[in-house]
């Protein structure tokens, strides 16, 4: 077996390092994949950090990854995949198949989900091995680093925007222009949504109409972000792309009657929400993961018809701490990818 190269942190909250693997034995129902590119999601802090159970170190973190396959386990063989097909692997890194979401076809919320950094080494590397059932296959009319981000910044807004109760001529805000809210605001006016985009600043007015907004809500203004969203007649979704308990809380009372608070940006603080707001209003509050790997190929196929692409960074895997760095500074424009090869 070859040898390959990684990106890892050997401690929590490590500095990244490259370091060399030895290729080991595919399974029955696994792939080899080589890597072209990986985004660097926020998410992949919790794992540097060892902020979940089950973790270990040497840590290889990475899920939006994109590459071709190389290699194919024996039972993977008759799935439809041949050796240099384009192939993406998301937050969905595989399911157990037998748990009871699993037979329900909730794959994403499988008991055992599998996450690529979390359950097996993920794509800050030249290869990775993953099972068959996480592959997504990539339209042709993407590159491997704008594939790599749609694979979970993407999906996650596509199908929270897509699986909402909206429909197209809807009032659909966004909450955050970051790394999935740039995107968020594509899709939802793509979708045919009267799209509002909501962030700090009045400055990133002008952004937000070019990613397609109808109307922008500068939430640092004196007038409430509920009261703006109400007189444009209320939202009938709010996506809240923001990881922040406080500015997504501050959307709620914006809902029209019967709305819906979608939450995909992630937080530990409670929400500021009483259960009289929800009652009197009829609204529906929920949280939404990410999407499996037939969510990921449709994103993508959808990006690629509406010209959607998320803006990236791109650099190569041996600067990879200076990436995860600057994603971490809020400072990355919008999403940090590393490249091989």
């Amino acid at each position: 077996m070859s040898a390959y190269r990684v990106a890892q942190v050997t401690t929590p909250n490590g500095t990244f390092e490259i370091a060399e693997r030895e290729a080991s034995q595919l399974g029955p129902r696994q792939v080899r994949i080589a890597v072209e590119a990986c985004g660097v999601c926020h998410s992949d802090a919790i794992f540097v950090s060892n902020g979940l159970p089950g973790l270990s170190f040497p840590e290889v973190p990475g899920h939006e990854i994109a590459g071709r396959i190389e290699e194919l386990g024996a039972a993977a063989q008759d799935q439809g995949w041949q050796v240099g097909d384009r192939v993406a692997v998301g937050w969905f890194g595989g399911s157990c198949g037998h748990c009871k979401p699993c037979r329900e076809g909730d794959f994403i919320v499988c008991r055992s989900l599998q996450v690529p950094g979390w359950t097996y080494d993920g794509g800050f590397a030249e290869k990775v091995v993953a099972p068959v059932d996480a592959l997504a296959r990539i339209p042709d009319a993407l590159s491997a680093v704008d594939a790599g981000p749609l694979a979970c910044a993407g999906v996650t807004t596509f199908n929270g925007l897509r699986r909402s109760s909206a429909r197209p001529g809807d009032l659909v805000a966004v909450l955050g222009l970051g790394g999935l809210g740039h995107l968020g605001v594509q899709y939802a006016a793509a979708m045919g949504f009267e799209t509002v985009a909501i962030a700090r600043g009045a400055e990133k007015a002008d952004f937000a109409k070019q990613l397609g907004a109808h109307h922008y809500v500068d939430s640092t203004s004196g007038t409430p972000v509920a009261e703006a969203l109400q007189s444009l007649g209320g939202a009938k979704v709010v996506l809240a792309t923001a990881g922040h308990s406080e500015a997504i809380t501050a959307t709620v009372s914006g809902l029209a009657p019967r709305g819906e608070l979608v939450v995909i940006g992630a937080d530990t603080e409670p929400l500021g929400v009483t259960p009289a707001q929800l009652l009197l209003s009829g609204y529906v509050l929920r949280g939404h993961p990410s999407g499996t790997s037939q969510d990921v190929e449709d994103t993508m196929a959808f990006s690629a018809l509406h010209n959607i692409r998320p803006m990236t960074e791109a650099v190569p895997l041996d600067r990879a701490d200076e990436a995860f760095q600057k994603m971490l500074a809020g400072k990355a424009r919008f999403r940090m990818v590393l490249t091989v090869g």
